[in-house]
């Protein structure tokens, strides 16, 4: 799966040039123009590194990234400003951000920082809660809700859960699925996917949630919000 990048930030050339790079870098890259629409994607948990510049309208982006933590979104954050004092740094650090690049700046080293983010969450294992919808996962205590109810799931369906949900909206091909729940298992066929997919949809089911999980028909399964 690529890597998913949400780019903030209020200037078109930016924000274009941002995408241009980032997705010939093999990264998928969703745009923002201000704060509010920042603060709607971010939440939704979708994203493996966000570029959120400072000065955006509607809602700064150090707003931005304190409304992120304290609804318990723990995507990396790498801050982009105009600003060089030590003081807007620290304040940005102290928000929870995970870098802090001053404009202007080299796109090499932008990639780098944003491939070290990544390096740092698959190291983490990225244990923060993941929502999409009225779904809840909580990946340390391996939980998952819908709408407040508990699903419990074996070991191979939670996983599966997690691969799904980590990209919404997304379609997941059966062969990714694979080596994100199974690995390296080579008994495994792709026909366990189609096995599991229908374990999962049973349980979910039960809860009123048996859209949650799609097919897409030659292509893999995705997780959507609009279920």
């Amino acid at each position: 799966m690529l890597p998913r990048v949400l780019v903030v930030d209020d200037e078109p050339g930016v924000r274009t040039a941002l995408r241009r790079g980032l997705s010939a870098e093999g990264m998928e890259v969703s745009v923002a123009a201000d704060g509010t629409e920042a603060l709607r994607l971010a939440t939704t948990g979708a994203f493996d590194v966000v570029l959120l510049d400072v000065m955006l309208p509607g809602m700064s982006g150090y707003r931005v990234l304190e409304r992120m933590r304290e609804q318990d979104v723990a995507t990396p954050v790498l801050l982009i400003s105009a600003k060089s004092g030590e003081v807007d740094q620290a304040d940005g650090l102290d928000l929870g951000a995970d870098g802090y690049l001053v404009k202007p700046f080299s796109f090499l080293v932008l990639v780098a920082q944003v491939r070290a983010l990544l390096r740092r969450r698959d190291n983490a294992g990225q244990q923060a809660c993941l929502r999409v919808g009225a779904l809840e996962i909580d990946r340390s205590n391996r939980e998952v809700h819908w709408g407040g109810q508990p699903v419990t799931l074996s070991p191979r369906e939670f996983g599966l859960l997690v691969a799904l949900a980590s990209h919404p909206e997304s379609v997941v091909p059966k062969d990714d699925l694979l080596r994100m729940v199974w690995g390296e298992e080579q008994f495994v066929t792709r026909n366990v996917v189609e096995v599991y997919v229908g374990y999962l949809r049973r349980k979910l089911t039960a809860v009123g949630a048996g859209e949650l999980v799609q097919t897409v028909r030659g292509q893999g399964y995705r997780v959507s919000a609009d279920a």
